[in-house]
């Protein structure tokens, strides 16, 4: 992921995405290797995830934090009944989960999910002392303030 910026906050989360997209193809617990494609977006009070997961029932999703690692797993099935023959197979079936290593300047008290058309959004608020503020600066022996 290429982002330039002097913004601590998107340094760590570039930093982040970068070691993540190292081991972008994990590989699925059931009859192949699957892939969770992601994108990450940066606004100015949160952090946006979104998976593409088509064809997954919205109910085999399970999102987990656990000690600043976020976790989407989700379940393909065979969808075949006893008459159908498969000739040629394509779409992976089975479990895949994905890691996101989060910030600690990420709210992981206050998350948020939704599953429409195939793509799964998560939000992530950024923690309030993390976000960009503006200083003040004091005047030698003026007590008029400037704002920077």
């Amino acid at each position: 992921m290429l982002l330039t910026s002097i913004d601590p906050f998107v340094q760590e989360v570039e930093r982040h995405f970068d070691r993540l997209t190292r081991g972008a193809l994990n590989r699925g617990e059931g009859s192949g290797n699957g892939v969770m494609p992601l994108d990450g977006i940066r606004r100015k009070d949160d952090v946006v995830l979104r998976f593409d997961l088509p064809g997954i029932d919205p109910d085999s999703i399970e999102i987990t934090i656990d000690r600043g690692v976020l976790s989407v797993s989700a379940r393909r099935e065979e969808e075949l009944t006893e008459d159908d023959r498969l000739f040629v197979r394509e779409r992976v079936m089975g479990t895949f989960t994905r890691r996101v290593y989060l910030s600690e300047h990420l709210d992981s008290e206050h998350v948020d999910a939704g599953y429409h058309n195939g793509v799964l959004q998560i939000r992530i608020p950024v923690v309030e002392r993390a976000k960009p503020r503006k200083v003040e600066i004091q005047r030698g022996g003026d007590a008029k303030a400037i704002r920077a």
